[in-house]
């Protein structure tokens, strides 16, 4: 089976490469990778002293994240090095201030891994939630590195529990430490004997409680809102954006704010969404603030698309409800966590029993499911006119993160032991 893997990496870095001429998305991938060990070279000395920590991408970075600014923190001389499998994570955070290097991580062929590692020379890897490469693994045994799993998650479909899997699970023997979110995983790992676990729970809630403490001041949105009740919709898909505008055009009330934050800002969708609205609407990307000439009046405005990014986990501080994109697609409801921690009442799509914060938010009844227009109108309309109903249900989804938060500090224990 190593064989046939470590064939099918050489057969994958030769279609990758293919592929990249025809599709954007994989020639960032390719290219990317083309220069890790140029940057790598760049930035890193023999006598450096580096914790490394991968992640495969933007929602895996958002688990690291605490413990690399943790890190950083307590070792400022050490660098960080972080590298991602995914352009989406890569793009967004390429300059992330509290990384040394910010990279792709090459395809796990044994010459890479080898490379890698020499290069990098880490005394501590942190590998993110599920990621499992079998050279890279092998390699960090060999050279003795302490190599941690965080926020790991496993089920039993994984090969590390079938009959056939034992190459895969030899290759989980080179971890020092399994930090997991939940007794399953442990139980999980136990059985084909793996011990050296924690039930430490998920780093994501330490993240976003820690957004309520940051300065989330927006004066524009502020200006926008004018003290009335807003729904904010955050990555919303255009299935969910029917919805939305059918419930702004028909049957929402003057007193009602909206603030839509489309997962797509692709300018030809971000203007038939404007133009299927019948209320005033404005773009984030029309708007002047305050003072400056030919500023516009947000105040007069009902509907605010926000056609740009790095602005929604603010916005969301000024929901009086949230609608969480995401549900009525094939990849399922993006982040529920970011408005739940600001203690807000939440309503998504039905496409979200594979995320285990959703389940749980549905099931303490912070979280709402709606499967049509008039589920949704329905719900938005109770909101509206029960404040008690919204006051408990952010109740809920505030106790449900504050609950869950504590293990970057398990984490860190452990490392600084």
């Amino acid at each position: 089976m190593y064989f046939l893997y470590n064939l099918l990496i050489l057969f994958a870095g030769f279609a990758l490469k293919i592929l990249a001429l025809f599709n954007k998305k994989i020639k960032l991938f390719v290219d990317g990778r083309a220069q890790t060990f140029t940057k790598l070279q760049q930035e890193i000395a023999k006598i450096d002293e580096v914790i490394w920590m991968h992640c495969a991408s933007l929602g895996e970075f958002e688990q690291g994240r605490p413990i690399i600014e943790k890190l950083k923190l307590k070792f400022p001389k050490k660098k960080i090095v972080l590298t991602f499998f995914s352009p989406s994570g890569y793009e967004v955070r390429k300059n992330y201030e509290y990384a040394d290097v910010v990279c792709y991580l090459p395809l796990d062929s044994a010459n890479n891994a080898k490379k890698f590692l020499e290069m990098v020379h880490p005394s501590l890897a942190i590998f993110v939630k599920y990621e499992f490469w079998p050279n890279l693994l092998m390699h960090l045994k060999i050279r003795n590195i302490e190599t941690l799993l965080i926020s790991g998650i496993f089920r039993e479909n994984q090969s590390f529990f079938k009959s056939y899997g034992g190459w895969m699970r030899n290759s989980l023997t080179a971890f020092s430490h399994f930090f997991v979110q939940d007794e399953n995983s442990k139980q999980l790992l136990s059985s084909i004997n793996f011990n050296n676990v924690t039930v430490s729970g998920d780093t994501r809630f330490d993240r976003v409680y820690e957004i309520t403490q940051q300065n989330n001041k927006l004066a524009f949105i502020e200006e926008f809102i004018d003290n009335k009740y807003t729904l904010v919709a955050g990555s919303t898909w255009k299935e969910d954006e029917m919805m939305l505008v059918d419930y702004i055009n028909n049957k929402a009330s003057e007193n009602e704010k909206f603030i839509i934050a489309p997962h797509n800002i692709n300018p030809k969708d971000i203007d038939d969404l404007k133009n299927s609205i019948s209320k005033k609407a404005v773009l984030f990307s029309e708007k002047s603030f305050g003072e400056a000439q030919g500023a516009k009046n947000l105040s007069e405005y009902q509907v605010f698309i926000i056609d740009t990014v790095g602005l929604l986990t603010k916005i969301y501080s000024y929901a009086t409800v949230a609608y969480v994109g995401g549900g009525f697609t094939k990849t399922g409801v993006h982040n529920v966590l970011e408005p739940a921690t600001f203690g807000i009442p939440i309503i998504i799509g039905p496409n979200y029993h594979k995320f285990n914060e959703a389940v749980d938010l549905v099931k303490s009844k912070a979280c709402f499911v709606v499967g049509n227009s008039n589920k949704l109108s329905l719900h938005l309309g109770e909101f509206f006119q029960l404040n008690e109903m919204r006051t408990e249900a952010g109740k809920s989804a505030k106790k449900y993160v504050v609950d869950k938060t504590g293990a970057t500090l398990k984490i860190l224990n452990y490392i600084e032991r």
